[in-house]
């Protein structure tokens, strides 16, 4: 597997049309990495602390992004930055937030609680694959990300 395709990115997203969307985007952009779904954030923690449903996970490294919605059942996206914030395993762990939300205070509450990025969906589907475009290109090839915490 290349380096390129090792680096997984979990998508936070509870819409399926918004995880097909950006899976096609992904796919037209010529992305290789591996999407993981979260569809709540509850289960978004599970996959990032190896909880749960996904206990088996406990060996394999962190995504090297993640992709937050921020409107989200069982536990806001706000709540899941806030979690991955206040842990030292993910705390330096790159998170955009990628919302249809336009209220200011979630863009001030976002990057308060430490979101690397804050990115409002395109509603046009070719303005919608450019900006995943952009986001994979920077956050997976430009981007120099911090080195990974040693395990416990």
């Amino acid at each position: 597997m290349s380096e390129e395709a090792s680096k997984v990115i979990l998508l936070v997203e509870d819409n399926p049309d918004d995880v097909a969307l950006t899976l096609r985007a992904f796919k037209r952009s010529h992305l290789v990495n591996p999407l993981a779904v979260a569809r709540d954030g509850v289960e978004a923690l599970d996959f990032l602390f190896a909880r749960g449903a996904h206990a088996g996970r406990a060996e394999q490294p962190l995504p090297t992004l993640v992709i937050l919605d921020l409107k989200l059942p069982k536990l806001d996206g706000l709540s899941v930055l806030k979690a991955l914030r206040a842990d030292p395993r993910t705390r330096l762990l790159p998170v955009v937030i990628l919302t249809s939300s336009k209220e200011e205070q979630d863009l001030i509450s976002g990057y308060a609680l430490g979101a690397n990025s804050y990115v409002r969906k395109p509603v046009d589907f070719t303005e919608f694959v450019e900006a995943v475009k952009v986001l994979g290109i920077y956050w997976l090839a430009l981007n120099q990300l911090p080195p990974r915490p040693a395990t416990a």
